[in-house]
């Protein structure tokens, strides 16, 4: 399915027209038209296998831990279709001195977290594409990111933070864990 811009126009006019709002308002008029190219943008990663990213890959004689951290994003609960943001933390340890680049890491997080998403489902397409693509001996992904599902409607909490991980491989030993979660702490709280 392609992304249709003006059904989406249309949706936005019956949006505006249920919740007892004029869309021939002028502050309105153009609404449906900049909503339409702002969901485009929003949900791009729909339109996309964001794994193919990681098919670009080298060998460099390292097989110790690669983490990108704080690779901030945005993305959309599907449940409420609004906002969801924070930093995810990517990491993996290469087997035959397979890497990728380090900013295809963050152009997979992009790519997941641009489509109507849950925060458990997107970490755990992380880490599996780098499985996928890199088959390395571990990977981890963490994410920790606010819902406005949850500070700005229902139980209003704002601040309120999500936590989520997918370990991979020996991500999952106890030490390699504990050497992941100090890296992302890096010196914080």
């Amino acid at each position: 399915m392609t992304y249709d811009a003006p059904r989406v126009e249309r949706a936005v006019r019956d949006l505006l027209a249920a919740i007892g709002e004029d869309p021939e308002r002028e502050g309105l008029q153009e609404t449906p038209a900049r909503m339409a190219r702002a969901w485009a943008e929003i949900t791009s990663g729909l339109h996309e296998d964001p794994a193919v990213h990681l098919e670009k890959h080298f060998t460099v004689d390292h097989e110790e831990m690669v983490l990108v951290r704080d690779i901030e994003f945005h993305s959309v609960c599907e449940h409420h279709l609004l906002p969801f943001y924070g930093k995810a933390h990517v990491a993996y340890i290469p087997r035959n001195n397979t890497v990728t680049g380090l900013s295809k890491l963050a152009r997979v997080v992009e790519g997941f977290a641009r489509r109507p998403q849950v925060q458990e489902r997107l970490t755990s397409q992380i880490a599996d594409a780098l499985v996928d693509k890199l088959n390395p001996q571990g990977a981890c992904v963490i994410i920790e990111a606010e819902h406005m599902c949850m500070t700005m409607r229902g139980i209003r909490k704002p601040g309120a933070s999500t936590v989520t991980s997918a370990l991979r491989g020996i991500m999952n030993n106890a030490a390699t864990r504990q050497e992941m979660m100090t890296l992302v702490m890096g010196g914080r709280g």
